[in-house]
């Protein structure tokens, strides 16, 4: 089957999403980069671009350059990567669009709800199919725990635990220099979100892809811990869903000595399932005699470990690879699997309407809030 001809905007030298899309999309076996606008800098756009293997040709300063350029080649890109910064997102994604281009977006999807409506008003008038990467629900247990709960193994659940914790930003280094905590501290680059954007999103989508429920109210505290900081540093939730369930959301980037304190425990009323990012092949199920066991993937249609080595599942290129995979497939005629195991523009107005609302209901100290 040919592979798809994939451009990148963002991921220049120095960059940590950039590589993972590039590596996921290859491991895949379905893309190969070919183009890419690495860096508004053309020569370090063509140094990053020959790390990666593309030809200095196809290497541009912008991604309405690179755009254009490729409309004209007979073997132009057919999708566009977006790793870049939050606030180059939409228009990179717009431009996409217009041209007929296919969008795998990295999260969030945009800096606001505003742009979020705006990018699913476009895909509406458009044949484009966009996805994002909340990367862990691409992970395979994650997507065998989404399974169980769906046939019942847990009965109805009662409680939803998720914690996301780092210490990476405990320090001001956005204030020393280091450009990956510069851009999310500053919110004409990140948002109206710091650590609730980054991280917090991918514990709210979490909750709600396992579970298949939404959350219908919360209680928001985003803090800002380290002084002068622009934006939050630290948020935490607790969560009413839609079908009864309780839950608490706790995100940080300021707890000092954690990496990647990623969980997740879903509790209901026959059991409960239990995972950790730092042992991502594990997933615990606890009857409710306290019986312990380990699960297996069993669930056909959602864990799909192709073309995932035996225990490569326990990377964070696993998440990738998954989605970037079933991405291809949406492009040969499966679209429906976005909005349903892949996310879609759907997922980014969720995320975006869980950021806005939380930051303001914190600062107004609010209360129960409902997130429509």
């Amino acid at each position: 089957m040919a592979k798809i001809r994939l451009g990148m905007t963002g991921g220049g030298i120095g960059s940590f999403i950039g590589p993972m899309h590039h590596l996921g999309a290859h491991l895949s076996g379905r893309f190969e980069l070919v183009a890419g606008a690495f860096s508004s800098d053309p020569e370090r756009s063509r140094a990053a671009g020959a790390g990666y293997g593309v030809d200095p040709d196809r290497c541009y300063a912008d991604h309405d350059a690179m755009i254009a350029a490729e409309r004209a080649r007979p073997d132009g890109i057919e999708a566009l990567a977006i790793a870049t910064p939050n606030h180059l997102h939409l228009p990179a994604a717009l431009a996409a669009i217009r041209a007929g281009l296919h969008v795998m977006s990295d999260k969030p999807a945009t800096t606001t709800l505003a742009e979020a409506e705006a990018l699913r008003d476009a895909l509406a008038e458009s044949a484009s199919l966009y996805a994002l990467t909340f990367t862990y629900s691409g992970f395979p247990m994650i997507r065998e725990a989404r399974a169980r709960v769906a046939s019942g193994m847990l009965g109805a659940i009662r409680k939803v635990i998720v914690t996301f914790n780092q210490g990476w930003l405990a320090a001001p280094l956005e204030q020393a220099g280091n450009a990956r905590a510069a851009w999310r501290m500053d919110p004409a680059r990140s948002g109206v979100g710091g650590c609730i954007s980054d991280i917090g999103t991918h514990g709210f989508h979490l909750a709600e892809y396992v579970t298949g429920d939404t959350v219908a109210e919360m209680i928001s505290d985003v803090r800002t811990h380290v002084p002068g900081r622009a934006l939050d540093d630290d948020a935490n939730m607790l969560l009413r869903f839609a079908g009864g369930a309780s839950g608490v959301l706790a995100s940080s980037q300021v707890a000092v000595g954690e990496r990647l304190g990623f969980t997740l425990q879903v509790f209901g009323e026959k059991g409960a399932l239990h995972w950790y990012a730092e042992q991502p092949e594990t997933l615990r199920f606890v009857a409710a005699d306290g019986a312990v066991s380990l699960l297996s993937p069993m669930s056909p249609g959602l864990l799909v470990r192709e073309p995932l080595p035996p225990g490569f599942g326990g990377s964070i290129l696993a998440g990738f690879a998954v989605q970037y995979r079933d991405f291809a497939k949406a492009i040969d005629g499966d679209a429906a699997l976005i909005g349903s195991v892949l996310p879609g523009i759907d997922a980014g107005l969720r995320t975006m309407r869980f950021v806005e609302t939380a930051v303001q209901a914190s600062a107004a100290r609010a209360g129960w809030t409902p997130l429509a």
